[in-house]
């Protein structure tokens, strides 16, 4: 029983192979078709609406020359957005439940904005290991510490998406199966936990929106340090 809890989290297959990247590549059915118009239906004027909103969000405390990043990190935002949303369909996947997905996205994006700023600012970027006017004895030691906060900045960031989206899927489960099991019992018991299943679903669409854009913005603030 504990075990089928878990399964919802595993890599569909179909003949042995996995589908994880057909789940990925399902968001792009909602790009605009070509078209001789620049915005053809109100659809697309949603769209547009939505990555420029997100777009000024994410550049807004960031400089000019930050701004060229606005590409990769709206890109970012709407791939979460739309597969953090589309796992909380029935029978669907989230890929962004695995660990090591959310690591192969947070890593390398979190050392090209170290080493952005080691090539732009090298003094400065060096400067936010040691706070100004620390004690000489306790220079080893803050300089171990935040060498140490600096490198699990990636693991944090996939740590915490992973953890969030898991959990909220586990309680959908739970709370649907204990609402499917108290249906012959106790109708009413079974009712209330049925509209707790259902304000918990809007919670975890919430989760999932909120989680995508804490992502992106970490990022963005850990690029405002390095430029």
């Amino acid at each position: 029983m504990n075990l089928s809890f878990f399964d919802q989290f595993m890599s569909p297959c179909l003949m042995g192979i996995p589908l994880t990247l057909l789940s990925m590549l399902l968001p792009t059915l909602l790009l605009p078709a070509p078209n001789n118009r620049w915005v053809p239906n109100r659809l697309s004027t949603l769209q547009l609406w939505l990555l420029n909103t997100i777009t000024k969000q994410l550049m807004a405390p960031l400089n000019k020359k930050a701004h060229k990043w606005a590409l990769i990190l709206t890109s970012l935002m709407t791939m979460l957005l739309m597969i953090n949303l589309l796992g909380l369909l029935p029978y669907t996947f989230t890929p962004t439940t695995q660990l090591s997905m959310n690591m192969a996205l947070a890593f390398p994006l979190w050392l090209a904005t170290l080493l952005t700023g080691l090539r732009n600012q090298p003094s400065i970027s060096l400067g936010h290991l040691l706070p100004e006017g620390t004690p000489t004895p306790l220079i080893p030691a803050l300089i171990l510490i935040e060498t140490t906060s600096l490198l699990i900045r990636p693991l944090a960031l996939g740590v915490r998406l992973t953890a969030n989206l898991t959990a909220g899927h586990l309680l959908i489960q739970l709370i649907s199966t204990a609402t499917m099991a108290l249906l012959p019992i106790l109708p009413v018991v079974s009712t209330l936990t049925a509209m707790i299943l259902f304000l918990l679903t809007i919670l975890e669409i919430a989760v999932a929106m909120i989680q995508a854009y804490v992502f992106v913005l970490l990022l963005s603030l850990y690029l405002q340090e390095n430029i």
